[in-house]
């Protein structure tokens, strides 16, 4: 008896590519969402190096303006890491979605050997791709609380200065 799985079934190589794909589309949105917040920690980081040069060291203005920098370079390299990360993910989504056209195209012509090695290599990136897909997101989940912290302490700035110049 033949091995040939997927000659039986015309919609085989579909449903074997659909996943990469859809999570190639996923990993192509978060890279774009994450590039997106790494330009605008970099934004952010600019108004902060153009104000703080106002206040003398000594200062509290300072101080916070001081530590927002540390924050905003810990969310940059957050962001980095996730970025990267993401990127491998995508190009290992879309290399697991060729691997599942060529190992179709190999059960087409009836190799087995060829068809199972697609098969492991294909399961192999593919679990790449998730592995760095979660890796990315959990990066990104960090970044945010970060980003909240940082948000906080401003607002908490803020409100201290409208305190400050009401007395």
């Amino acid at each position: 008896m033949a091995f040939s799985p997927l000659t039986d079934n015309p919609f085989a190589v579909l449903t074997a590519v659909v996943a990469p794909a859809i999570l190639t589309n996923a990993s192509s949105v978060l890279c774009l969402g994450t590039g997106n917040r790494l330009a605008r920690v970099v934004d952010r980081t600019r108004v902060i190096n153009a104000e703080i040069v106002h206040y003398t060291p000594e200062s509290r203005d300072y101080q916070v303006r001081a530590a927002q920098l540390e924050g905003m370079k810990t969310r940059a390299e957050l962001l980095y890491r996730a970025l990267r990360i993401l990127y491998a993910s995508l190009g290992s989504f879309a290399a697991s979605a060729l691997i599942s056209v060529i190992g179709s195209a190999l059960a087409f012509f009836d190799s087995q050997v060829g068809f199972r090695v697609a098969a492991v290599v294909g399961l192999a990136v593919g679990a790449f791709a998730v592995y760095g897909l979660v890796t990315g997101c959990l990066l990104m989940v960090r970044e945010t609380r970060l980003a909240v912290k940082i948000i906080g302490e401003e607002m908490e700035l803020a409100r201290s200065q409208r305190i400050g110049d009401a007395t």
